[in-house]
């Protein structure tokens, strides 16, 4: 068992499991991510931002003629371990109102891979549905 794991089953501090923790860093994430599915009918672009050290996130969208604005969220950022560094993921909530959306996005090589979670709060009796896509950095 590695120190990050034992930090995390006895639930210490990662200083007293013997880690240096790193600061958490939001450069790799960071940047608009387009679909790289053009004919998506879901998300077309997410922009990740650095908002002095706290991750935001702007979803957009597909309508037409131009893509729908979710506007711009706070986010959490999540590190690969325990020990900090450069961050590899996010989530994201968005409440429109008549649903409630959480995103999730994780790096997989040059990619960003965001995982769309949707439930219905209007009483319209619609499913919640899941949608995964794959965005690529511009």
């Amino acid at each position: 068992m590695d120190d990050t794991a034992i930090a995390a089953k006895f639930n210490k501090p990662a200083e007293k499991a013997g880690l240096r923790p790193e600061a958490l860093t939001l450069g790799s994430l960071t940047g608009t991510w387009v679909n790289v599915n053009s004919a998506t009918r879901d998300i077309v672009k997410v922009v990740l931002t650095n908002n002095g050290g706290s991750l935001g996130v702007h979803t957009y969208g597909a309508c037409s003629p131009t893509p729908c604005d979710w506007g711009q969220v706070p986010g959490q950022a999540y590190a690969p371990s325990v020990a900090g560094g450069a961050t590899v993921a996010f989530t994201a909530n968005y409440a429109f109102g008549f649903k409630n959306t959480i995103l999730t996005g994780h790096l997989n090589g040059q990619q960003l891979i965001v995982d769309d979670f949707n439930v219905f709060e209007d009483g319209s009796g619609r499913s919640p549905y899941f949608t995964e896509a794959t965005f690529k950095k511009v």
